[in-house]
């Protein structure tokens, strides 16, 4: 298995989750790695978060980590998700290798 910081070289990941039924769903995500894991933000209400609710974790660094990597393009999302009133939907989900 790769480690985060190969990872990290990379813009996108397939993020797996599972339906009840046991079915993979796999979505493409952005994510960045900081301190050992990977972290990926998503609207709250998305389908992967609701498939994750299960176990959820709160996460302050992940929306630094990812600033970091994507500089003026996680600006400009973040910008696009405040004037839609979509920012405090936000989910960040925290990938432990």
């Amino acid at each position: 298995m790769a480690g985060v910081s190969e990872l990290d070289r990379h813009r996108y990941l397939s993020l797996a989750t599972f339906r009840q039924s046991g079915a993979q769903v796999a979505t493409p995500v952005w994510f960045a790695a900081a301190g050992g894991r990977l972290y990926v933000f998503t609207s709250g209400e998305s389908g992967k978060v609701k498939r994750l609710r299960r176990s959820p974790r709160a996460i302050d660094r992940a929306h630094g980590a990812l600033r970091s990597k994507y500089g003026w393009q996680m600006w400009l999302a973040d910008a696009f998700a405040r004037l839609s009133g979509r920012l405090g939907r936000r989910a960040w989900i925290e990938i432990e290798l």
